[in-house]
């Protein structure tokens, strides 16, 4: 090693300072459409998902056309519009049948068929946004309250496991999938989101012990739809799904264990609403 190389583990900090110079800028930039609500936010979603959408069909289409980037964009626009108007049974109605257009095109274009399936992949977590956050405005409303504890915990987990694991190292955690992810920073990202978990507990009014309780599915998903990510990017042989951010590389790469949280934390709380006890489903 030369005098002027880099240690792996200051590379891997150096990295992290990035990332969270990044995440302060997104925090800023979200913030408003977030505290507000309604339309604005949808608008705000509406522009999340076409980047997502454009990231994926960059990664799993060799030579995409007009319709490979139009389909799943007329989707994502025509879901967000009824979702902000809350008649979801168009919503899911649109995804289905964009899913099923996409598929076709696939197939008839001779693509990768993972490829059409980008409707439900990047659609469907921006309408379990739209739906946590609700009409209401401001702080102290259900909506940002539910949004803003799964936001944290999996923000929280995502940071807890990348020092754990930078810091501690140890045995690998899914190897054939994510090889730089360890059990070190697995428990390290758990622990340090439930205790997140339980201080919003705490401001939100219903507790520590239950922000704890309600922080441990949400950080699950977010490994999981993390893995799910890194598992199609490693079968397409593809390291980013862009570089837009600075250290987090492409938008997919930075919400994907949020994209499946929030699908989970959606289908929970409509199917239990008292699950979120102080301040009620919304």
């Amino acid at each position: 090693m030369t005098a002027h190389a880099t240690k792996p583990s200051e590379s891997r900090f150096k990295s992290l300072g990035i990332r969270a110079v990044t995440g302060i800028v997104l925090l800023g930039l979200c913030g408003i459409p977030v505290y507000f609500g309604g339309w604005l936010f949808s608008g705000f979603v509406s522009l999340v998902a076409l980047r997502m959408i454009w990231e994926w069909v960059r990664m799993t289409e060799t030579n995409p056309g007009v319709l490979a980037y139009g389909i799943p964009i007329l989707s994502a626009l025509i879901a967000v519009y009824f979702a902000q108007l809350g008649q979801y049974q168009y919503v899911f109605l649109t995804i289905l049948v964009g899913s099923i257009i996409a598929l076709l095109n696939t197939l008839r274009r001779r693509q990768r068929l993972i490829s059409g399936l980008g409707i439900v992949y990047t659609v469907l977590p921006c309408i379990a946004a739209i739906w946590l956050r609700g009409m209401e405005t401001g702080f102290v409303s259900s909506g940002f309250a539910k949004l803003a504890f799964v936001v944290l915990v999996v923000v929280a987990a995502d940071s807890f496991a990348y020092l754990g694991g930078s810091i501690l190292k140890g045995p690998k955690f899914a190897p054939k999938i994510s090889p730089n992810k360890t059990w070190s920073g697995f428990f390290s990202g758990f622990i340090g989101a439930s205790i997140i978990g339980g201080i919003a507990g705490m401001v939100i009014g219903f507790g520590f012990p239950y922000g704890l309780v309600l922080a441990a599915p949400v950080i699950i998903a977010s490994v999981v739809g993390d893995l799910f990510e890194s598992a199609i990017k490693r079968h397409l042989n593809v390291k980013d799904s862009g570089g837009v951010l600075p250290g987090h590389g492409g938008v997919l790469d930075r919400v994907d264990s949020l994209m499946m949280a929030l699908v989970l934390a959606s289908c929970v709380i409509y199917i239990w609403p008292t699950v979120w006890p102080a301040i009620g489903a919304g």
